[in-house]
């Protein structure tokens, strides 16, 4: 019997219509949906009249629902792996699953499409020639800063994922570690309220000071001299 595949579909990062034709024919052929949070997953579900069965998979479950997959690929059923937006693995649940699979000599196949980070970096102004992304940093005051200087003296555009609550602590931290740099703040990707922001770090932290903010942000830092 052929072994199944694992393929890792990229969903909208907000605007649902963002999903590939691609995407959506291979979510409506696979045999079941690893999604990182099924009531997510529900609405591209039923936008598109995909009617598939779902497990849930993050990586704290990880060791609990992995012999299931397994023994699904080994019956020949293909699966996908979908993260409640864009890319899976990208600040995402699925690392695990997808090396502990390669090991065992499945095959693994990437549905391209939406990514929050790779979206914000075209539409920022910033050099895309070269870039760092290291997501969301650790929460941990000692760990973040350690990661802001060095990442921050590369030669390369810096891109960071940030929560609402938090974005002016990291402004600050970002102020505190490599001075004066410019910034691009992309909040609410291809949603109708998408925000995106441009400056030296200290306008950006006078407009987000005290304000009550929604959505994810994607944070781009300019190297040392950068600005627009």
């Amino acid at each position: 019997m052929e072994k199944g595949k694992l393929y890792i579909i990229a969903s909208p990062i907000g605007n649902l219509s963002d999903f590939t034709l691609r995407g959506i024919e291979t979510l409506k052929s696979v045999d079941l949906i690893l999604s990182e949070d099924t009531r997510e997953t529900d609405k591209v579900l039923k936008k598109y009249e995909i009617n598939i069965p779902q497990i849930s998979y993050r990586d704290q479950n990880h060791e609990v629902v992995f012999p299931k997959i397994e023994a699904s690929l080994e019956n020949g059923l293909d699966l996908a792996l979908i993260s409640d937006s864009g890319t899976p693995l990208i600040s995402d649940p699925g690392y695990k699953l997808v090396r502990d699979l390669i090991k065992k000599g499945f095959e693994v196949v990437s549905i391209p499409g939406p990514c929050a980070a790779i979206s914000a970096l075209a539409s920022s102004g910033f050099p895309t020639d070269k870039f760092t992304f290291l997501g969301f940093l650790p929460k941990t005051s000692g760990d973040r800063s350690r990661l802001i200087k060095k990442y921050g003296d590369l030669d390369s555009t810096l891109i960071l994922y940030e929560s609402p609550f938090r974005i002016e602590k990291l402004l600050k931290e970002i102020q505190e570690n490599l001075g004066e740099r410019y910034v691009c703040l992309a909040n609410e990707i291809t949603k109708v309220h998408e925000k995106i922001l441009r400056g030296n770090v200290s306008l950006l932290i006078g407009l987000v000071k005290g304000k009550h903010l929604k959505g994810e942000f994607v944070v781009l830092v300019g190297k040392e001299g950068f600005s627009i």
